[in-house]
């Protein structure tokens, strides 16, 4: 087993993906959603990702695997912080979302009754 990289060294594609258990294309569709997300690439477009990018990737994989956001949800949070609003990716956890979904049962029921 190769000795594990310095923290800001380079890594390909492939120690990535295995970083974060996710397979290449995967990140190589991600490169096409987010453009956050440029690695450098040299001879035959292969890809090596900054301490930056590999920081990104890790952000993006945990928001859309752990947090429950969708790809278009990650590009609004990553949008708005880039232009320096920067909502809270806990703003619509599950829970508010059940408290929104409650409020719109008990508005309609009131609205039948």
């Amino acid at each position: 087993m190769p000795a594990p990289k310095a923290a800001g060294a380079l890594r390909t594609i492939g120690e990535l993906a295995e970083e974060i258990g996710r397979p290449q294309h995967i990140l190589r569709y991600w490169e096409t959603r987010f453009p956050q997300l440029r690695p450098l690439t040299r001879a035959g477009n292969r890809r090596y990702y900054r301490p930056e990018d590999v920081a990104l990737v890790k952000r993006i994989h945990d928001l859309l695997t752990n947090e429950g956001y969708t790809i278009r949800g990650v590009q609004k949070l990553l949008a708005a912080e880039k232009g320096g609003k920067t909502p809270s990716p806990k703003a619509f956890s599950a829970g508010s979302l059940e408290s929104i979904r409650e409020s719109l049962v008990k508005a309609l029921e009131d609205d039948e009754g």
